[in-house]
């Protein structure tokens, strides 16, 4: 045998194990695009969430979210009331009976701004300290109290939370902290303006983040919120 005849076997060899490779590579599932479950929808979102939730790249800034981009990364249709301008989307359903107001709500948050370099604000998970207040008695921002209890009158009405319930709400700003910047005064602390407000002695940075885009003078305009809710039954 030749060394010629060699080289040819060893080239042949090794365009095979090539080939065999790229066919096992292709029919491997690509896991960037899996969803997440039901238990990461709490978790903050990532910037690429809160850009494509807001129609557009993370550089870009624009103040209505895109319905139509909002599913993209997290494969949730946010649906939109057109009375209200307030975007939803169940990542589970809940059981048991709606909430009405005069009822004391108790609920896990996390929250991210549609806006800025680090969009991802505060969430309540893991902490152990639930957000609750009466619904209707005005302490909490009305997209909140909107996506709990829902909404009836038109062509996209929505549904009211049910108990263990996990939704996504992108808020537009007259249905979030639009009405501190109304006051002569504003605290800009919780239970001193309207909430929910990160806790301002937390290390986190959430607060700061917070006050920046939502209770900040100097910048009249305010960003859409984007908040991922988990509602409680009687506890």
């Amino acid at each position: 045998v030749t060394m010629k005849a060699i080289a040819s076997v060893s080239l042949i060899a090794v365009a095979a194990v090539v080939l065999l490779g790229c066919a096992s590579a292709l029919q491997q599932p690509d896991a960037t695009h899996q969803f997440p479950t039901r238990r990461s929808i709490l978790s903050i979102p990532p910037k690429a969430v809160i850009a494509a939730a807001a129609g557009a790249s993370s550089a870009t800034i624009i103040s209505t979210p895109s319905t139509a981009n909002a599913a993209k990364p997290n494969g949730l249709i946010l649906d939109k009331s057109s009375e209200s301008g307030l975007k939803w989307a169940d990542a589970k359903q809940g059981t048991g009976q709606p909430l009405k107001p005069g009822m004391v709500a108790s609920i896990d948050y996390s929250m991210a701004s549609t806006v800025g370099r680090q969009p991802q604000i505060y969430t309540t998970k893991d902490k152990g300290v639930p957000y609750r207040w009466t619904l209707g008695d005005g302490s909490t921002i009305a997209g909140i109290e909107l996506a709990i209890l829902g909404s009836t009158g038109d062509d996209n009405s929505i549904p009211p939370m049910l108990p263990g319930g996990i939704r996504r709400v992108i808020i537009p700003a007259n249905l979030g902290y639009q009405s501190i910047l109304n006051e002569k005064d504003p605290k800009c602390i919780e239970g001193k303006d309207i909430g929910p407000i990160p806790p301002k002695n937390n290390s986190d940075g959430g607060y700061q983040r917070w006050y920046q885009f939502y209770c900040n003078p100097r910048i009249p305009y305010q960003p859409d919120i984007v908040l991922d809710i988990k509602l409680y039954g009687k506890r």
